[in-house]
């Protein structure tokens, strides 16, 4: 009779132990879920805040037809705006201060990314004469810069991300920062320009307002190296977004860029990126535009190769099915043209 007793007590306790862990199981799922509804919301209307129709976006000879994210190759243009509370937070006639071009093959679910240096040499359509690319926000707000780098490498721009520096800063410290390579010891400015960022050479964790002294620093190289810096960095930032630990941050991170982005992007085109991140992080392979400084005016511009300008149009071009190009193009000609007698407020920036 002891052990009947005996083996119902065990039995009991077995089954009370199935209870609750199946109770926590439960409990479990039902805050993943509460938390990840709780997420979809506040990313909902973080998008439907950051969301804006360009004047003028749908007139473009490269956007003949519409794409669907979620079943065609697509570009995405990355505009990072060189302001923030300390130089005029939103403003349309602020430089892009990095243009990171990313183009998105849906079958095989890479990603092709390209850093235009900002001093590059190239026309702009709205001002009808060529100047530093950098130039064309001032001159034409985003909408300018979408149309200069189409005419640059003769695709279409489906969709653009444009964020100023309080986001990027943000977002990095909400995902609790990145491991990012510095490759020399840095004193460089922070976001409110003063020197304040010190650092010194090796791989290390980095926290917002250090990755954007990194990301902008160009004194000791030049744009071709910072733009295989900023490449690195947004790199880093989706190896962190795509982690499991990051989950729990999505709430912070979505907060971040909430005030401090714009886009063309529906929450549901946003939603049909997901796919790529679907087995972990994307394969993401960096290209470069090859070319020479250039002081012949006494302002500094950065001349791009024509046959670099070409490669990278190819591969870009083929990455997203298009034709690819079969001659060289017109508007990256070396030498400086005399029709850029541009306003020397925009000419004569002091190189940072």
């Amino acid at each position: 009779m002891k052990k009947l007793n005996t083996k119902k007590r065990k039995s009991s306790k077995f089954s009370l132990t199935i209870k609750i862990t199946l109770l926590l199981a439960a409990s479990l799922l039902i805050c993943a879920t509460a938390y990840g509804v709780y997420i979809t919301k506040q990313a909902e209307y973080a998008a439907n805040e950051a969301h804006e129709v360009l004047e003028g976006r749908n007139v473009s000879t490269q956007r003949e037809e519409k794409v669907e994210a979620v079943n065609d190759n697509v570009s995405i243009l990355f505009v990072g705006v060189d302001d923030s509370e300390n130089r005029g937070q939103g403003s349309e006639n602020s430089r892009s201060d990095a243009l990171i071009l990313a183009t998105l093959n849906n079958t095989t679910k890479t990603i092709k990314m390209l850093s235009i240096p900002r001093d590059s040499y190239v026309y702009i359509p709205q001002a009808e004469r060529k100047d530093k690319i950098n130039h064309a926000h001032a001159i034409g707000g985003t909408l300018a810069t979408i149309e200069t780098v189409e005419e640059l490498f003769d695709i279409p721009i489906n969709y653009y991300v444009r964020m100023n520096f309080n986001a990027f800063i943000d977002v990095v410290d909400a995902l609790g920062g990145i491991e990012a390579e510095v490759p020399y010891a840095l004193h460089e400015k922070d976001e409110f320009d003063r020197n304040t960022v010190n650092l010194q050479p090796g791989l290390q964790q980095l926290n917002g307002r250090q990755a954007l002294a990194l990301a902008r620093t160009r004194k000791q190289d030049n744009d071709i190296e910072r733009g295989k810096r900023q490449q690195e960095i947004l790199t880093a930032i989706i190896k962190k977004v795509t982690s499991v630990g990051s989950i729990t941050k999505y709430d912070d991170v979505i907060k971040a860029v909430g005030n401090n982005m714009k886009t063309d992007m529906t929450f549901d085109e946003m939603k049909s990126f997901l796919s790529y991140l679907s087995q972990g992080m994307p394969r993401i392979d960096s290209l470069t535009l090859d070319g020479y400084d250039d002081m012949s005016t006494g302002v500094y511009y950065y001349q791009l190769d024509e046959n670099s300008v070409e490669e990278v149009t190819n591969t870009l071009k083929s990455h997203l099915g298009l034709k690819e190009s079969s001659s060289s193009l017109t508007n990256v000609k070396t030498g400086i043209d005399n029709t850029a007698t541009e306003d020397d407020s925009l000419a004569k920036e002091p190189t940072q």
